[in-house]
């Protein structure tokens, strides 16, 4: 039994290390510079070791994503408990998705297998947008707080590429940004 939980660390260790090399790839370079290629050679590892842990590409960026959720969800709730409104979560998230540009690719703009809304969601999924939902799920009122949150985070997703790409006027992030959260958490 005890080769056998080695075995299981040192796979879980490999996993750990594909994950995080391709996200600092991607992070450094962009996702067209993650390949299984170039991965292996950065693990020094073959191929083969990494199609023993991710089936491909997407599965590695789906790897990234839900890590990226976790992380996502973590700083969304951190923002809710030190201010309790839902301008510091959404600044949380805004931040998020600019110092994480790669990762919030991975989770919003590539394609992905991750079911959202389903009953297959991961848990890292879920405990994002309850932490969305938290932050504007106070002033729903009548409304239905899902429908809320999902327009709400639509809404923060817009702002988000289209100041990336910029699309908006420089200068005004703040102001776009409390306009939006006192239209969706007014009663």
């Amino acid at each position: 039994m005890a080769i056998e939980d080695r075995r299981e660390r040192e796979r879980a260790a490999r996993r750990r290390l594909i994950v995080a090399t391709a996200r600092r790839l991607a992070e450094a370079e962009g996702w067209d510079a993650v390949t299984t290629r170039r991965l292996s050679a950065e693990i020094e590892y073959s191929q083969p070791v990494l199609y023993k842990h991710f089936a491909g590409m997407e599965q590695i960026a789906d790897a990234v994503a839900l890590d990226g959720f976790g992380e996502l969800g973590d700083a969304l709730r951190a923002a809710k408990s030190g201010t309790g409104d839902a301008l510091a979560v959404a600044r949380a998230y805004l931040d998020f998705a600019r110092d994480h540009s790669a990762v919030y690719d991975a989770m919003f703009l590539r394609a992905t297998t991750l079911p959202f809304a389903t009953d297959d969601t991961p848990s890292q999924l879920d405990a994002a947008f309850a932490a969305l939902s938290e932050a504007v799920g106070d002033a729903a009122g009548e409304r239905d707080a899902d429908t809320l949150t999902e327009v709400f985070w639509a809404a923060l997703h817009g702002l988000v590429i289209l100041s990336r790409t910029g699309r908006l006027r420089p200068g005004h992030e703040s102001a776009r940004l409390e306009l939006l959260v006192d239209q969706f958490t007014r009663a």
